[in-house]
């Protein structure tokens, strides 16, 4: 049974054609009943072809599976998850820990019976787009995680049949060591490229692991788990899930265990007491209602049609339809036609033939291998984040230098497959927010050539926005990476500060500075940024650990259903912007609340207070900081006129040590007091800037126009929060151009997942 929700823009596509129980709800049409996946590609085929490569931002579908107990299993594929307990070497082939486990030759032999129905239901999820985890158990080579009650109590049984273990040398290697050939996932369920491997040092997945964010991150609240042992790992999981507030299905003919009335016994246990854990139910009807269609290509003509969306790239690809080298040329020759309009977007492009030759490269590296998550996404980066023997100037001549490595941002990205384009323009140093300060020229906004782009990631916001690559990487201390996705009319996601590596980027304000994703939507941003957020970089010292990040309960029936409340600034904060910027923001308001938010004025005295330390307070001396000695004093004539009239205003204040702390006691104040906002409130919205400049209003108030752009992204990094901008609507300018308005999501600190969450709702709702 599938619910099926289409936006108004793809009415036509249902036209003349009757469903049942069909209603009208939010101005799009909603269809509940039942219908086979080959009747609706007969009838509606673009949808279907929609649904088969899972563009989640167009719609959403719920499925069910009827039969399982205690009631029907209902999930929207895009919130759901595959996960695949322990499918080890160590537990599933003869002379590992699994078998010395068992102690029984014929109840083993059982239990890799599930490995053909695990493999055919991972195949028919990996078709429907779906996200798939996996978890190995294993130890560090040390020992240092394995408690010494796990690692003797087995081998102590006095009348046990344990011999050896965890740690000891079995014919695999030493039992249950990560990295050791029998620790492994088995080469059936072998993960593809981009999912997830969760290694856990206990029975449950969520116990020092980084499962409950891995899930956050990717909007899931329903699971569909398998694996071994039933009446052990794949139960303590399934029991945590639940109390975590995951909705989960075990499905019966995917999981085994060492005793056949054990698994019986767990299984009726799991959905007992009219669902107070879950749900359990069989694959078969989940292999039954899953789409067919999911594996057919794209109904549009074979060939690159110049559409560089992730989406539509991904499905030609995956179709076989297009190629990364057919891309990349048409690429190449969009930048050098879009340079003739605008020659201030690169600082550096790579050459056309280099270019395609890392794509002929990347075909030939995944000829007959599953495609990795970005594979074949053209990419930019902005001129301060390292890429190996390109030149990093950071727009400035003085402290131009050759990196010897990519920053590991950049170095995900390429592991993923996608293709790197070439270096863009900034302001200089990564300082300002208005694009106009680069000794390369001024980047102009895609929607007007005589408005200013935003800065200071402002050659990838118009790469973007041009649609010149997929994706752009940018950067974020002050509002860099939101205030240009604004002016273009793109996303533009700034994560928690300390979550992305910062290796290999050029420090602004190392204590504030964070890297950041520009893309056309809220899922493509969310894609990127999940390839990108590899975990604490040891190397980083500004990286926060997993442990201090917050986690928060799932809420199954998803932001619009089970509704938010979502924090607006009062009116008197709003006052900077102009009127029409005030009923746009008015507007969106409303459109929250359509989402399923619930709006709540809030305090702004200490966002307030944020915005003003970070250029009125002593804190702007760690920008100087982090310059380095050459540009003090008559070395900073070098620098734009711009940074020489805000520098030189900071170091004329004479700030004193002390004054250092005490707004350092201030910023600790004012973070506290808006953590406390956000205890209250899943998120705040704000406009992402107050209006929009022309190039010629900027030049002749480059201060004071600058920092006007900033009232609402001054304090992010300041107060440690997230945020995603995103567009919101047009504004008629004064010469009737249509410019973008656009809003910020902004987020207590690691709750960057919730933001991508609401977001999603919030850019689907009209």
């Amino acid at each position: 049974m599938a619910r099926i929700k289409l936006p108004s823009s793809l009415g036509a596509l249902s036209t003349g054609h009757a469903f049942p129980d069909g209603d009208w709800r939010d101005g799009a049409k909603v269809v509940v009943g039942r219908i086979s996946w080959p009747q609706l590609n007969s009838i509606m085929p673009n949808l279907a072809q929609a649904l088969a490569y899972n563009d989640s931002s167009t719609m959403s579908v719920t499925m069910e599976l009827a039969s399982a107990r205690p009631y029907a299993f209902k999930f929207r594929p895009e919130s759901t998850a595959l996960l695949i307990i322990d499918m080890q070497r160590d537990f599933l082939d003869p002379n590992g820990f699994g078998a010395i486990q068992c102690g029984n030759d014929k109840v083993f032999a059982s239990v890799r019976s599930i490995v053909p129905r695990t493999k055919e239901i991972l195949r028919k999820v990996r078709e429907m787009g779906m996200h798939v985890l996996h978890t190995r158990e294993g130890h560090q080579p040390d020992l240092s995680d394995l408690p010494p009650a796990k690692r003797l109590r087995q081998t102590s049984a006095p009348s046990g049949h344990h011999t050896i273990g965890i740690g000891d040398q079995g014919p695999m290697g030493r039992l249950l060591i990560r990295g050791e050939y029998g620790h492994d996932i088995i080469d059936d369920l072998k993960p593809h490229p981009g999912e997830v491997v969760i290694d856990k040092p206990g029975k449950g997945s969520f116990w020092d692991t980084t499962l409950h964010r891995a899930l956050l991150a990717r909007g899931i609240t329903h699971l569909l788990i398998a694996g071994v042992t039933t009446e052990c790992c794949v139960n303590t999981t399934f029991r945590e899930a639940a109390d975590r507030g995951f909705e989960c299905c075990v499905l019966t003919d995917c999981t085994s265990g060492f005793d056949s009335s054990f698994v019986t016994k767990s299984l009726d246990m799991m959905c007992s007491y009219d669902g107070l854990f879950g749900y359990v139910g069989t694959s078969e009807e989940l292999l039954k209602c899953a789409p067919q269609t999911m594996i057919s290509p794209p109904t549009t003509p074979p060939g690159f049609q110049g559409d560089l969306s992730m989406p539509t790239l991904r499905a030609q690809y995956i179709g076989r339809q297009a190629t990364p080298s057919e891309v990349v040329k048409h690429v190449c020759l969009r930048i050098q036609e879009y340079q003739a309009k605008d020659p201030a977007v690169w600082t550096y492009l790579q050459r056309s033939d280099d270019i395609l030759q890392a794509a002929l490269q990347l075909e030939h590296k995944f000829a007959n291998q599953p495609l990795p998550s970005l594979y074949g996404l053209p990419f930019a980066v902005k001129d301060n984040i390292d890429v190996v023997g390109v030149p990093t100037t950071a727009a400035c001549d003085e402290y131009t230098y050759t990196p010897s490595r990519s920053a590991k941002v950049v170095d995900a990205l390429l592991d993923a497959g996608a293709i790197f384009i070439g270096k863009t323009n900034l302001d200089q140093l990564a300082t300002g927010l208005s694009g106009c300060r680069s000794p390369f020229g001024y980047p102009r906004s895609v929607y007007d050539h005589n408005r200013i782009s935003g800065g200071s990631s402002s050659g990838s916001a118009v790469a973007v926005g041009a649609g010149l690559v997929t994706f752009a990487l940018g950067t974020d201390t002050a509002g860099s990476g939101r205030v240009p996705a604004a002016f273009n009319g793109i996303v533009g996601f700034k994560p928690t500060k300390g979550t992305l590596s910062a290796q290999g980027l050029v420090p602004a304000c190392r204590s504030l500075d964070t890297i950041t994703v520009l893309a056309p939507t809220v899922e493509e941003a969310r894609a990127v940024w999940l390839v990108a957020d590899q975990g604490p970089d040891e190397s980083d010292p500004c990286a926060k650990s997993q442990q201090s990040l917050p986690l928060w309960h799932v809420d199954f029936r998803g932001p619009k259903v089970g509704g938010f409340t979502f924090g607006v600034p009062p009116e008197s904060a709003l006052q900077c912007c102009t009127s029409s910027y005030r009923d746009l923001f008015s507007k969106s308001v409303a459109r929250m609340e359509r989402a399923g938010g619930k709006a709540q004025v809030v305090d702004w005295a200490p966002f307030d207070m944020g915005s003003k330390l970070l250029y009125e307070g002593a804190l702007l001396n760690e920008r100087i900081a982090c310059l380095g000695p050459k540009f003090l004093g008559d070395n900073h004539e070098r620098l734009h006129p711009a940074l020489r009239e805000l520098f030189g205003k900071a170091l004329a204040r004479g700030t004193q040590p002390w004054q250092v702390y005490e707004d350092q006691h201030v910023q600790v104040a004012c973070t506290r007091q808006v953590a406390m906002v956000f205890e209250k409130i899943d998120v705040l919205l704000v406009p992402t800037v107050p209006c929009h400049p022309t190039v010629a209003e900027m030049e002749a108030d480059p201060v004071v126009l600058n920092a006007r752009c900033g009232e609402f992204t001054h304090f992010g990094n300041v107060l440690d929060l997230c945020g995603l901008a995103l567009r919101s609507g047009f504004n008629d300018g004064e010469s009737g151009q249509r410019l973008p308005f656009g809003v910020t999501l902004l987020g207590a600190s690691g709750t960057d997942a919730k933001i991508f969450d609401i977001s999603r709702e919030f850019e689907r709702t009209q």
